[in-house]
């Protein structure tokens, strides 16, 4: 499941990415550029490269955020162990093993 997610995470943010390097590379030449009135002194393939990476993280961590918010409140909430295998004092240990009221 979370090989799954992961790939719901990077693949779109991937996409993404290069779209959006074909797109603000199309109106900028990368010799052209500065940071901080200063030349950038990479080679076009090294700025290319550079944005390509900037552009997927910043995807990344927008794809993340909408998986995130996107688990249910039980599944967020849930113990990954079993009831029998959970630490003593655990509350959730306490609440599945106790007797009904009916």
């Amino acid at each position: 499941m979370l090989a799954q997610r992961m790939m719901w995470i990077a693949w779109p943010a991937f996409l993404v990415a290069g779209v959006l390097e074909m797109l603000v590379f199309a109106f900028v030449d990368p010799q052209d550029m500065q940071w901080f009135g200063q030349p950038i002194e990479l080679s076009r393939q090294g700025v290319y490269t550079l944005s390509f990476f900037v552009f997927w993280s910043i995807t990344a961590a927008s794809s993340a955020l909408t998986t995130l918010l996107s688990v249910s409140p039980f599944e967020m909430n849930r113990c990954p162990l079993v009831p029998t295998e959970r630490p003593d004092g655990c509350p959730k240990q306490e609440a599945c093993c106790e007797p009904v009221a009916v």
